[in-house]
């Protein structure tokens, strides 16, 4: 059975949206597009090239038609991820120019998939698609990066409809400007406790 790892920049309230530049994902009138680039050094340079690593990709649509616009030009600095598959939760997109793009349709394409044979699938950005993966208990890691800033509004990784579980932390490092990367697993259900009696 494929592993989905969940791959992430956040804010510390939560948000996830537009974390590369202002022309990222404007939408709903978010004002800090690029709030990440500030905190950017070698430490995370490293990070980010290990976690950039190839592997297949599970994509939701806009952040697929943001990848499939830049990356397939830029591969040198990506190597790898024009010979992945990228798999696409889409309606409305059915066909791409991009090498290796399988296009799914529904929550069960993506349990289908993960039953398969292969190597882990890593979801990068694709928000609705994390938070649909959480609410039927697909994902079984979340690697992220924790910005110290709030950014008061925004699209957030996390809504109501999520399945409780826990995860245990697998791996961490803190960079000098205050970045968490918190690398955690699946471990089972949520455990609850009394600090009385």
């Amino acid at each position: 059975m494929r592993k989905i790892i969940v791959l992430t920049f956040i804010s510390l309230d939560g948000v996830i949206q537009a974390p590369g530049g202002p022309g990222e994902d404007p939408s709903g009138g978010f004002e800090y597009g690029g709030w990440i680039v500030p905190y950017s050094d070698e430490v995370l340079g490293n990070v980010m090239q290990q976690q950039m690593a190839p592997a297949d990709m599970l994509l939701g649509r806009k952040t697929f038609e943001n990848f499939a616009a830049y990356w397939p030009q830029r591969a040198d600095n990506w190597p790898g991820i024009n010979d992945v598959t990228k798999y696409v939760l889409s309606n409305t997109v059915t066909k791409s120019d991009w090498n290796n793009c399988v296009f799914l349709t529904n929550v069960a394409d993506i349990e289908n998939l993960k039953k398969t044979e292969g190597g882990d699938l890593k979801v990068w950005g694709s928000g609705q698609l994390v938070q649909l993966l959480l609410k039927h208990n697909l994902v079984d890691e979340l690697w992220l990066k924790i910005y110290p800033v709030l950014l008061g509004k925004g699209k957030k990784l996390y809504n109501d409809d999520i399945v409780p579980a826990a995860f245990k932390l697998t791996e961490s490092t803190v960079t000098a400007g205050g970045v968490i990367v918190a690398n955690y697993k699946r471990d089972g259900d949520v455990k609850t406790g009394s600090f009385g009696d």
